[in-house]
C-alpha cells in the first residue's frame, strides 16, 4: 500500500504556492506510505542546451562548493549547483550521458536521481513530513508536482528505492500496487540496452514506458503497449514536462480520486488527501475508470 499525489495549477498565480498547497497532500498520505517519500517538481524549462541534474550524496557531508568547481572545469562558468540537504542539482550545458559519465568518474559516491530541463526531484527515506522538511518541500514553486509515499512491499527500503522514477529527461512515474512480471519487462529491456538502478518493479514499469516514449510511441500507445506487457495491478502517477497523467489496470483494484477546478487538478490515493485544498468541496470528482487515461496539461 503506497499514497500518490499529484498536482498541477491552472491558475499561474498558484505556481508560487505549488509546494505549499502539495505538502498537506503529501502528508495526507503517511499512512499509506511512511517508509519513504519522494516528489518530482516541474518548473519553467531552463535554456536550450542546457539541462538540470538532481543528485543524492547518501548518509555523509558533501562538499558541494568543490562538486561545483570540478562542474565548471569540465562543463563551463556557467555551471551552477543548488543544495538541500543531501541532495543538490547542478545545471550545465551537457547531455545526459555525458553528465552521467562525469559524475560516476569523479563523484562515484553520488548518485543520479533525474534530468532534464524542467524537473527537480528529491527523494528519501524515512516519515514524509521529515523528509518534506528536510528539502523544503513546501517552498516549492513550479507547475506541477508528481510526488508518493511509500510502504515498502517488495523491495529494500533506501532512496533509490524510493519513488518517482524516472527515465530521459523530464520523465517520471511513481506506482500504487504490485506487478507479477517485473523481472520478464526488466530483461526484455535490457537486451535493448536499457540499464536499472534497483529490484523495485515500479522501477520496470517507468523503464517500459519512458523506453516506448524514447522509441517515438506518444504517452497514449505507451500506455496502450503496456496494458499488454504490465501484469498485475496498479494506479501509475505520470509526469512530463508539460503534462500530469493518471492510468489504473483493467481491474482498478488500486484507489485513485481525482479532483478538477478552474485553478487546478489535484489527484491522489484518498480524499482525505484533497480536502485541505482551497476549493476543493466545489470541485469536480471522479474516480479515473480503468484501462483509461487521463492527461492534463500545461499549456
Amino acid at each position: 500500500m503506497c499514497g500518490i499525489v499529484g498536482l498541477l495549477v491552472r491558475n499561474a498565480t498558484l505556481q508560487a504556492e505549488l509546494g505549499a498547497l502539495m505538502l498537506p497532500m503529501l502528508v495526507g498520505m503517511t499512512e499509506r506510505g511512511p517508509d519513504s517519500a519522494g516528489l518530482a517538481v516541474y518548473r519553467t524549462p531552463v535554456a536550450e542546451g542546457r539541462r538540470k541534474f538532481s543528485v543524492y550524496a547518501a548518509r555523509h557531508a558533501v562538499a558541494w562548493n568543490e562538486v561545483l568547481q570540478v562542474a565548471k572545469a569540465r562543463f563551463g562558468e556557467d555551471a551552477s549547483l543548488t543544495p538541500s540537504g543531501n541532495q543538490a542539482v547542478v545545471e550545465v550545458r551537457a547531455a545526459l550521458a555525458d553528465f552521467s559519465a562525469w559524475l560516476a568518474a569523479t563523484h562515484p559516491a553520488l548518485a543520479l536521481l533525474s534530468s532534464g530541463r524542467s524537473m527537480d526531484l528529491y527523494k528519501d527515506v524515512g516519515a514524509p513530513a521529515s523528509i518534506a522538511q528536510r528539502y523544503g518541500f513546501e517552498r516549492l514553486t513550479g507547475t506541477h508536482v508528481v510526488a508518493h509515499t511509500r510502504m515498502a512491499t517488495e523491495s529494500a527500503v533506501t532512496p533509490a528505492h524510493a519513488h518517482p522514477f524516472t527515465y530521459g529527461d523530464d520523465f517520471c512515474l511513481v506506482h500504487n500496487g504490485s506487478l507479477s512480471n517485473p523481472n520478464n519487462v526488466r530483461r526484455e529491456l535490457e537486451h535493448d540496452g536499457v540499464a536499472f538502478v534497483t529490484d523495485n518493479d515500479t522501477e520496470a514499469a517507468c523503464r517500459y514506458l519512458g523506453h516506448r516514449l524514447a522509441q517515438g510511441d506518444d504517452l497514449a500507445s505507451a500506455m496502450e503497449r503496456g496494458f499488454r506487457v504490465l501484469d498485475g495491478f496498479y494506479t501509475l502517477l505520470i509526469g512530463t514536462r508539460d503534462s500530469l497523467a493518471i492510468v489504473r489496470d483493467p481491474f482498478a483494484c488500486k484507489p485513485a480520486i481525482v479532483a478538477e477546478t478552474d485553478d487546478y487538478v489535484a489527484i491522489s490515493s484518498e480524499y482525505r488527501s484533497l480536502a485541505a485544498l482551497p476549493g476543493v468541496a466545489k470541485a469536480r470528482l471522479f474516480e479515473p475508470r480503468p484501462r483509461q487515461l487521463y492527461v492534463w496539461s500545461t499549456r
